[in-house]
């Protein structure tokens, strides 16, 4: 047997006799129809012309840009008591993420493209390439500031960590130099706006006790004057020292006169009546207690008709109003100066962990990115026109 003979297929077995044979259609051969040439002409003209032109855009009319990058959080220093940090129980720095999120908003805000404008010219800066020649990545000077805005959010890229706290930008210019200078703008209005809010919470936590120390002070000025003037007008320091003055001279007095009295008796019982020591016994007590009487009208009544008990009331009253101010102002200042170290020890920073950079090579714009991007994206309106058309097709 022949090797090709051998591997030859067995024939079919022939149908029984009597047996229905059935003959299937065998399809015609593939035309080219008129949807065919839709097809290639809608991918054609949705597809492969744009993206031509937008290649022919990016690669001849599109402006070469450079970027500068800088990126920095806020930080937040505590500086805690000695017992605190020989203990080692304080945070001695950390991340606030409140004070990034507010730092995060304003670095999209209008205010800060008004202040950058206001220092380098933006509109100058961003439309140095003529826009009729890229009317894409150029700017439209002079525009309003809602388009400087939009721009400014095109040009500048802001990348926000909220585990980290850590803010990472990108700005995009025609010049290296303009890139580093706006960069470098927008770390030192940064810079500002954390020092006004650590000076506006300083100011939060100090007002309170301020105000406080102020109001004491006052007082205590009020009192001191009110003293004064009671002393300008009595001519009188101190009254209690006066009435001290004047109750151990009377006290003296009534000593005296005890024992005048003592000895006026003892002379009664030794002596006869005629004696003339009991004349001058009783001559001194007579004196004695008239000068008694006369210090105790000088007790009684003031060179103006007002009693001295009277003037020694108001002074204690005075001097009372002012110890009590005093005691007010010293604990008010304490607490002043407590409020305003523990504000000092909370102190707001700018950590620049990336600082404004000089780009040599212009990176941007991103062409084969862009033009992959456009690609994808036509390909798939494409598609799905495409697939909508036969679906309709269909259903017919």
């Amino acid at each position: 047997m022949k090797p090709a003979e051998k591997h030859r297929p067995d024939p079919p077995p022939a149908a029984p006799p009597g047996a229905r044979v059935i003959d299937f259609p065998v399809a015609p051969p593939a035309r080219r129809r008129a949807r065919h040439l839709a097809v290639v002409l809608s991918f054609l003209l949705l597809v492969a012309l744009p993206t031509a032109l937008c290649g022919w855009y990016l690669w001849t009319r599109a402006a070469d840009q450079f970027a500068s990058r800088v990126a920095f959080s806020v930080r937040t220093e505590e500086a805690g008591s000695a017992i605190e940090l020989l203990g080692g129980m304080t945070e001695i720095s950390g991340s606030s993420s409140s004070d990034t999120d507010i730092l995060y908003a304003f670095l999209q805000s209008q205010d800060l493209v008004e202040r950058i404008d206001a220092a380098l010219d933006l509109r100058a800066i961003w439309s140095r390439v003529d826009p009729r020649l890229d009317p894409v990545f150029a700017y439209h000077a002079p525009g309003t500031i809602e388009d400087l805005v939009d721009h400014w959010n095109r040009m500048v890229r802001i990348g926000y960590d909220s585990s980290t706290g850590l803010i990472d930008i990108r700005v995009l210019a025609f010049d290296p130099d303009d890139a580093q200078a706006i960069a470098q703008a927008i770390r030192d209005a940064s810079a500002e706006m954390i020092n006004d809010l650590s000076a506006a919470a300083r100011e939060d936590a100090t007002r309170y006790a301020r105000l406080e120390r102020d109001r004491t002070e006052l007082r205590l000025t009020e009192a001191r004057v009110a003293l004064t003037a009671f002393r300008n007008r009595t001519r009188i320091v101190d009254p209690t020292i006066d009435t001290a003055g004047q109750t151990g001279l009377v006290n003296t007095l009534q000593a005296q006169l005890a024992e005048a009295l003592i000895d006026l008796d003892l002379l009664r019982e030794t002596t006869r009546a005629s004696d003339p020591r009991i004349d001058q016994a009783e001559r001194r007590i007579t004196v004695i207690e008239n000068r008694i009487e006369a210090e105790r009208s000088v007790l009684g009544r003031t060179g103006e008709g007002t009693a001295y008990a009277d003037l020694v009331a108001e002074y204690e009253r005075l001097a009372s109003d002012r110890d009590f101010a005093l005691e007010a102002y010293t604990a008010a200042r304490a607490g002043y100066d407590a409020a305003l170290a523990e504000a000092q020890r909370q102190s707001r920073y700018l950590a620049a962990h990336i600082r404004p950079t000089l780009s040599e090579a212009a990176r941007y714009p991103e062409r084969p990115l862009i033009l992959g991007l456009v690609v994808l994206f036509l390909f798939l309106a494409w598609a799905v026109v495409v697939l909508v058309a036969y679906a309709l097709r269909d259903r017919r």
